[in-house]
């Protein structure tokens, strides 16, 4: 009976081994150099030895393993002894341990031993680190010399490419990051962005050929810096005869004031084609990760986008390309506007997005019209080229100038619009296109 007692004790320390040592295996297995570096920073009492030993956890890791089949082998045999006087025929007490073993040990050790390594690593790997590294001194030759072993009988080379085998898995380790509270909501979906930034195409980032914001060649100093106050780009293309397919060059806001600077009478004497720069041109079929890194290392700001025939699809900027990794990015002073505000003269400021016959309500009028449905449509169409601040348009008896820009685009977000005073503004579509366009003299 005594040696009865003796043995189950013995059994139940070669079961509780096991789950100690694969607890220890799990918590060493998942514990990150990022983790154990914020213990060191915390002052944590022996994280500076937990780093030393996350540098490189194989060996550690190793041992734990070792010893755990260690302990599972010992429990299985004992087992299998202690079931002698009870089952006599060897088959069937075969059969009884491997089926007693097997459940108990995939319960304590596999299930319950590695659950606790994974939910409490940290304490683990702080408390048993002390002694893992003595057992790794003394011990780690004989799992080191059957992991050589397994090499050489064993096809490939191991995690060639790493511990991640997709980027679905790596995903999934961020969604689980998030899960554990280790990142925030808005930091998982930074992380995708940079994932998805591989798949996206230029052209779906990129400012389409209807909203680029340009200037004629033949423009002075004078009115091209009028347009970039006005539009409040930096940035500017510079058309020839051919307009967005015969761009020659991009107008730099800094190089037209340092020319103006340095020679005030440049701003009338002198076109914008003494300050040009030369202009970067990129296929809209190429990963927008790819146009990021170039642009990095090439020091550039901005691309002038070109489908598959030559022609100006749009242009790129390095802030369209970081807008799909952090979101958008817009003034400290963007506000979100109200549909319709009654200025009480008689006017209406009305968002660029205010359908035509929500606006006709405004004024008894019933308007629309067949290509466009709204009030930055409306004023595009008529102008021929993207609104900025002070376009004006006379339509339908009705005057509508551009008026606030917001977002980082400063796409015009509001028009003020009242009813048109013939003797109080310009005579003829033609001469208020034209100045909407940019082109009276003070521009």
């Amino acid at each position: 009976m005594t040696d009865l007692i003796v043995t189950i004790v013995v059994l139940v320390v070669l079961l509780a081994g096991a789950a100690f040592f694969a607890a220890i295996q799990e918590a060493f297995a998942a514990m990150t150099k990022g983790r154990a570096r914020k213990l060191v920073n915390d002052e944590v009492p022996k994280a500076q030895r937990l780093l030393d030993t996350v540098a490189d956890p194989a060996p550690t890791v190793s041992t734990a393993l070792f010893l755990r089949m260690v302990c599972e082998i010992a429990f299985i045999l004992l087992l299998f002894d202690v079931l002698t006087p009870a089952i006599g025929s060897v088959g069937p007490r075969l059969v009884a341990t491997g089926a007693i073993g097997l459940v108990v040990i995939f319960i304590i050790v596999s299930v319950g031993g590695r659950t606790l390594g994974r939910q409490h690593m940290t304490a683990v790997a702080l408390k048993t680190n002390g002694l893992m590294r003595l057992l790794v001194t003394v011990l780690f030759f004989i799992p080191q010399v059957m992991i050589v072993i397994g090499n050489a009988i064993t096809p490939g080379r191991g995690f060639r490419d790493g511990p991640f085998t997709s980027e679905d898995e790596l995903r999934e380790y961020v969604n689980r990051a998030e899960a554990s509270n280790e990142i925030e909501a808005t930091e998982r979906k930074m992380i995708y962005s940079v994932f998805d930034l591989g798949d996206t195409l230029v052209k779906e980032v990129m400012v389409p050929r209807p909203d680029v914001v340009y200037i004629e060649a033949g423009k002075t100093l004078r009115q091209t810096l009028s347009l970039a106050l006005r539009s409040g780009f930096s940035r500017i293309p510079v058309v020839g005869p051919g307009g967005l397919d015969d761009i020659v060059g991009i107008a730099y806001l800094k190089d037209i004031v340092k020319r103006v600077y340095d020679k005030p009478d440049a701003q009338s004497s002198e076109n914008v084609t003494a300050v040009l720069r030369p202009v970067t041109w990129c296929p809209d079929s190429k990963p927008a990760d790819d146009l990021l890194r170039e642009m990095q290392a090439d020091h550039s700001h901005m691309v002038v986008v070109v489908d598959e025939f030559g022609g100006t699809a749009g242009i790129a900027t390095i802030e369209d390309l970081l807008e799909e990794i952090v979101g958008e990015i817009v003034d400290e002073y963007d506000q979100e506007q109200a549909h319709v505000v009654d200025m009480g003269d008689g006017s209406y400021r009305v968002s660029s997005r205010l359908s035509l016959p929500d606006l006709g309500d405004l004024f008894g009028r019933e308007l629309d019209d067949d290509d466009v449905d709204t009030v930055g449509g409306i004023m595009a169409k008529l102008l021929n080229k993207v609104p900025i601040p002070g376009s004006r348009v006379v339509w339908e008896g009705l005057e509508l100038t551009a008026d606030q820009p917001q977002g980082r685009r400063h796409q015009v977000a509001t028009a003020l619009v009242r009813r048109h005073q013939p003797e109080t503004g310009e005579i003829g579509a033609e001469k208020t296109e034209r100045r909407a366009k940019g082109d009276s003299d003070d521009e």
